[in-house]
């Protein structure tokens, strides 16, 4: 059975670079006969709020992306991942860090604490020990990917300075737990993957297939996000937004339909599309657009 999600994080309403990613997971999950579950990812509690995730609930209820299931929030799941970290420890696989995020900065993380904290140092944060060589994966929209992680990311966090569980912990653990088949998210985290598939690896856990979409972008080039203050969507042009997002995503939908009509649609569209793109590689999984959207073929409305 496939098993999809949309997990976002309650820091803002949905926009339309949000709007992208649930609509392509709904898709995919709905076009293969399978379930698409909604996740609160508020894990990073200093940038989240209640009202949003509610906020971002509503506006998917009322686009008619409805969900299965019972809506997870990852504040509820923290002993979870206290119990995942504990397992990590137990292998040799986590160690403590008393580095700042300045010492910490620059990309890579230098393995100062690797071998033991420096003398007279407390430990502020967990980190995950990587291992050398390079993890690779097939991802259904680029095709194949591998990372060094070792020497791309270093030892990674899994629990923050600030008593945090980090993204990258949290969200392996809960897509085991939700028995996630297929990841399908923006290409942002395309880099985050490697690192997730290590940790799962480590975990026990089935590795999910991957799917990693274009994500839309502002004038300016930059990623629409909360964090940036892409407009929230709304609700006077929800036929407008959704038709938008199926665009972006390569699906030129009829006019004058609502939002809902219009999903019925893309969803036949989206399996007919994808199927076309498998018989053209010999069954293998493959994109099913020659190439992804420009960064200004949509505008957010």
């Amino acid at each position: 059975m496939y098993r999809g999600r949309f997990a976002p994080s309650p820091t803002g309403a949905l926009h339309f670079g949000s709007l992208v990613a649930a609509l392509c997971s709904w898709l995919d999950a709905r076009a293969h006969g399978g379930q698409w579950l909604v996740r609160i990812e508020d894990v990073d509690e200093p940038r989240c709020r209640p009202h949003w995730a509610d906020e971002i609930l509503r506006t998917l209820a009322r686009l008619g992306l409805e969900w299965d299931g019972p809506v997870l929030r990852q504040n509820a799941r923290k002993e979870a991942y206290r119990e995942a970290l504990e397992r990590l420890k137990g292998a040799g696989l986590a160690y403590p860090c008393a580095c700042t995020r300045r010492e910490a900065a620059g990309g890579r993380y230098p393995g100062r604490c690797r071998a033991g904290l420096p003398p007279g140092a407390a430990a502020r944060s967990w980190r995950f020990l990587v291992d050398g060589g390079r993890v690779g994966f097939h991802d259904r929209w680029h095709g194949w990917y591998e990372q060094d992680v070792a020497s791309e990311a270093g030892d990674f966090i899994l629990l923050r300075a600030d008593g945090c569980f980090s993204y990258q912990l949290a969200v392996v653990v809960d897509d085991a737990w939700q028995q996630v088949t297929h990841v399908v998210r923006g290409a942002d985290l395309l880099e985050s993957t490697p690192r997730q598939i290590l940790l799962g690896q480590a975990l026990g856990y089935e590795r999910p297939a991957y799917l990693h979409h274009p994500v839309a972008t502002a004038a300016d080039g930059r990623k629409l996000s909360k964090q940036n203050r892409a407009p929230a969507l709304d609700p006077a042009q929800d036929a407008e937004n959704v038709r938008a997002a199926l665009a972006f995503l390569g699906l030129d939908a009829p006019q004058g339909e609502p939002p809902r009509e219009l999903l019925a649609w893309a969803v036949s569209a989206w399996g007919a599309r994808w199927r076309a793109a498998a018989s053209l590689k010999g069954g293998q999984p493959a994109a099913p657009f020659s190439s992804s959207p420009g960064p200004n073929d949509c505008r957010a409305r």
